[in-house]
C-alpha cells in the first residue's frame, strides 16, 4: 500500500490511523470488525468523509476506543476524569511485560532534580534494547543529569477512560548522554521520530534502567479481564 499523503488527511483519519497502528490492525480487519470495507477505511483514513454517529459508534469498537477519542473531543482534556471502575483491583506487571507495553517509541514523562528541585517533564523516548532514549537540548535539566550521570525515573501510561482501567511503567536508573558522534548519528538515524518539542535537540541521551516496575489496574466485565468478580 504506498504511504497516506498526510495533507490529505482529516484529524478523523490521522486518528483513525494512529489508533489502527497502535492497535497492530491492517485496515482488513478493522473493516471487518467495523462491518464495512477495506476502502471505506481508507477513505475515511485519506479524506475528509462525514460519517453518521451510527458508523462512528461501531468504528471506535473495533478500535477498541470510545467516539469522543477518536473525533479529538477529549484531545485537551485530562486522562482519568472519569469514575473509578466498580470492584477495580491493582496487580503488579512483572518485567517482560512492562517492557512490552512500552512497545518501541511513544511519549513518556521523565523526573529529575533540577536546580529549583524535583522537575517532570513529558517527551518522546524510543526503545533501544534494553535502554531508552532521548534527545534534548543542551543544558537542560535532562542533560546536566546526563552530564553527571545522575539518576532519573522515567514513566509511561495508559488509561481507559471507557472502562475506568490502565496501566503505569516506571523506570529507575542513571542516565549517560552519548559523546561519540558516530554512534549518536546512528542512533538519531534510528529514531522514530524527532523530538516533538521542535529543533536545535540534538543532544542523544541514554536511560539505561536499574529498576523496571509496572502496575495494572484491571476492572471486572472490562475488556482483556476474565469474567467474575476477580479480575
Amino acid at each position: 500500500m504506498p504511504p497516506t499523503d498526510r495533507h490529505h488527511m482529516s484529524d478523523l483519519g490521522r486518528r483513525i490511523e494512529a489508533r489502527r497502528t497502535r492497535l497492530g490492525l491492517s485496515r482488513e480487519e478493522v473493516a471487518a470488525r467495523a462491518g464495512s470495507t477495506p476502502g471505506y477505511i481508507g477513505v475515511l483514513e485519506e479524506q475528509l468523509p462525514s460519517p453518521g454517529i451510527e458508523f462512528l459508534v461501531r468504528l471506535a469498537n473495533a478500535l477498541e476506543t470510545t467516539v469522543q477519542d477518536l473525533t479529538g473531543y477529549t484531545a485537551e482534556v485530562a486522562p482519568g476524569t472519569a469514575r473509578a471502575g466498580r470492584g477495580a483491583r491493582m496487580h503488579e506487571i512483572d518485567e517482560a511485560e512492562c517492557w512490552a507495553l512500552l512497545d518501541d517509541h511513544g511519549v513518556g514523562r521523565v523526573a529529575v532534580t533540577g536546580n529549583d528541585g524535583p522537575e517532570i517533564f513529558p517527551l518522546n523516548y524510543q526503545v533501544v534494547g534494553r535502554e531508552i532514549l532521548f534527545m534534548t537540548a543542551e543544558h537542560t535539566p535532562l542533560a546536566r543529569a546526563a552530564a553527571s550521570g545522575a539518576e532519573i525515573a522515567f514513566e509511561e501510561d495508559h488509561v481507559d477512560e471507557a472502562f475506568s482501567q490502565g496501566w503505569s511503567v516506571l523506570l529507575v536508573g542513571p542516565v549517560r548522554e552519548v559523546s561519540d558522534r558516530d554512534a549518536a548519528r546512528g542512533l538519531k538515524n534510528a529514531a522514530y521520530s524527532t523530538p516533538w518539542a521542535g529543533a536545535e535537540r540534538d543532544s542523544v541521551v541514554l536511560l539505561s534502567p536499574r529498576r523496571v516496575s509496572g502496575r495494572r489496574i484491571l476492572t471486572p466485565g472490562a475488556p482483556g479481564t476474565p469474567s467474575g468478580s476477580e479480575p
